[in-house]
């Protein structure tokens, strides 16, 4: 219901075929920038804080650009970027238009490209500003030295590999994972680049010629074989070089997601199978998933390899990714989603005392509706007649992380608004879907204030994902204990029952063992889903309101044969993939004590 910052989108394009061919058969210079214009806007609702595009141009001649990259900010940040460069009107690396990239060559230049990749950002980290928006470049006089990066990924280890290279004897001019990770694979490039310098010295090349035989024989495996084991977290990681390599790399627990096409004119990359199939009108079964810990690489040369750069994990795919984040119109994720809707009905059934003559059934838009199909499918299967009304409505485009506090509260008070005259007054009941119940703030400033004035029986309100008790850490903004209102609920009870001691032994066992296990699922071990339902309710339930309220959550086992495919439920169960997300989630315990509580325990 609160809209969450979460997972970025990339696209990755390399044309296969001279650029004359691409002319002669679509009519246009355009083709590879207006298929990662469409793999960009198809992934909108992945990223609306900024987007960045970074092009190769492999016949670009010496003092010429042949590497570009241009980004922007706000959620018209994909218009911007690509009217810019609609125009040649590039920018520097600083910021500031550049005189030589306004030259209509320039601009010639970049429609020439046969390497493109598109990223789109939110934030999950708090930083702001376009330095921080994807893609990074790293910039060097050889060709086969450029490097560009961009990723959907949050790595739980940056402390660790900020000390590795800081060893080496590097000073990353910023402190991130995004920055982190390029000094640290530009630096094992750097060292691809210099054992092809020593293999053709040895072969007798001089001048140009040492320059062709690297760009011709860099080996992306052995930068990314050199790299990746020392990052902890999900990604999906995408690069081009300037001298013609582009990869795409998914972690080895196959927590973010990554699908890919090849043809004979084009591989392309994208965070989501749909709009590779909506952007070059594909079937479901044209399209691969990158499997975990592999990397798809496409050669100067053309040549498309799939390797195997990290030892598989536990798979861990993301089930959020399939109730929340991805596009619907996925076939499979549809698919998954009813069936998270239809699981529910029988506890619906419950709910409502089996009154279901008298009972009005609707959803919050928009990304609750297929589960809404699914629940109201299951009912009809029961053979029972479904009343459906669109009782909710989403009035204006307001986003609730945006502010903290007070402020927050008055923006979610407006966001959703009623149908008038929906129900029966004190007769029916309500039942209203949604895909997740996270901090409660619009249910409590926004939802249950407008629902209770259609004066229901009772409203029954339902999640088609479980209770979320712990925060992510591998790219969702849900990175704070206190956020969750399924937590709050389990602190409450605790102090309510007199057993503080739970919360100091956690604590201790969190600072002296951070590793070794998640401690907070502790806290919950005393409680039933019910207990802390009922208690959701209370701290959520505005004041003066009359209407009863019932939470139904979806289950562990209902999530599990929902969605089969993808078994990472951390954020549900607290059983986290990696080892930096268990020491992640066991600190946030510690500062959730010692600055919320104010407790040295």
């Amino acid at each position: 219901m609160e809209q969450l910052k979460h997972e970025c989108g990339v696209a990755l394009i390399r044309l296969l075929k001279p650029l004359n061919y691409y002319v002669q058969k679509y009519g246009t210079w355009r083709y590879g920038l207006d298929k990662l214009y469409l793999l960009m806007e198809k992934q909108h609702n992945r990223g609306q804080e900024g987007a960045g595009v970074a092009c190769v141009n492999l016949d670009a001649p010496a003092g010429e650009e042949y590497m570009f990259r241009e980004r922007a900010e706000g959620k018209d940040a994909i218009t911007e970027v690509f009217k810019r460069i609609d125009k040649g009107e590039m920018t520097t690396d600083n910021g500031l238009a550049s005189d030589d990239a306004a030259l209509p060559n320039s601009q010639f230049s970049i429609l020439n490209s046969q390497l493109l990749m598109g990223h789109l950002r939110y934030s999950t980290t708090g930083k702001s500003g376009l330095q921080y928006v994807h893609p990074f470049l790293r910039r060097n006089n050889w060709r086969a030295k450029n490097l560009c990066l961009c990723g959907n990924f949050n790595m739980t280890n940056i402390d660790e590999v900020f000390s590795y290279i800081t060893a080496q004897g590097q000073s990353p001019r910023i402190y991130g994972d995004s920055y982190i990770t390029l000094e640290l694979m530009g630096h094992r490039l750097d060292r691809e680049v210099e054992r092809l310098f020593g293999e053709a010295k040895a072969k007798g090349l001089e001048g140009v010629d040492i320059t062709r035989y690297i760009d011709n024989h860099v080996d992306i495996t052995n930068v990314l074989k050199t790299t990746m084991p020392h990052f902890d977290g999900g990604y999906v990681m995408c690069g081009l070089t300037g001298s013609g390599e582009s990869f795409a790399v998914r972690d080895p627990w196959g927590i973010r997601t990554a699908f890919y096409y090849q043809n004979d004119e084009v591989v392309v990359l994208a965070s989501e199978r749909p709009v590779i199939q909506t952007t070059f009108d594909l079937q479901t079964e044209d399209i691969h998933e990158l499997l975990p810990g592999q990397s798809l690489i496409v050669r100067k040369s053309g040549e498309c390899l799939l390797e195997q750069i990290l030892p598989k994990q536990k798979f861990s795919a993301c089930s959020f990714e399939r109730i929340y984040f991805s596009r619907g119109s996925d076939r499979d994720i549809y698919k998954e989603r009813k069936r998270l809707g239809e699981q529910l009905t029988p506890a619906i059934i419950d709910a409502v005392g089996g009154d279901i003559a008298h009972t009005v059934f609707s959803y919050i838009p928009n990304t609750a509706e297929v589960a809404f199909h699914g629940m109201t499918d299951g009912l009809r299967r029961l053979d029972h007649d479904v009343r459906i009304e669109k009782v909710v409505w989403k009035d204006i485009k307001l986003r609730t992380f945006i502010s903290d506090g007070a402020e927050r509260n008055d923006l979610a008070a407006h966001v959703y608004d009623i149908t008038y005259g929906s129900l029966v007054p004190f007769k029916d009941n309500l039942v209203v879907i949604d895909d997740s119940i996270v901090r409660g703030t619009t249910l409590r400033e926004s939802i249950f204030k407008i629902l209770d004035r259609l004066h229901p029986k009772k409203i029954v309100m339902v999640s088609s994902s479980p209770q979320i008790r712990y925060p992510d850490y591998y790219g969702i903004d849900m990175s704070r204990l206190e956020e969750l209102c399924a937590f709050r609920a389990a602190i409450a009870l605790i102090q309510e029952r007199g057993v503080q001691r739970l919360i100091a032994d956690v604590y201790r066992k969190c600072k002296d063992n951070p590793m070794a296990e998640n401690h907070v699922r502790d806290i919950y071990a005393s409680f039933t889903v019910e207990e802390i339902n009922k208690k959701i309710v209370e701290m959520l339930r505005p004041e003066g309101m009359q209407s009863p309220i019932e939470l139904v959550y979806q289950s562990i086992e209902g999530l599990h044969e929902a969605c089969q495919y993808h078994p990472g439920d951390w954020y549900f169960t607290g059983h986290y993939p990696t080892p930096g997300g268990i020491r992640m989630v066991n600190q946030a315990f510690v500062n959730y004590v010692e600055q919320t509580l104010k407790l040295q325990l």
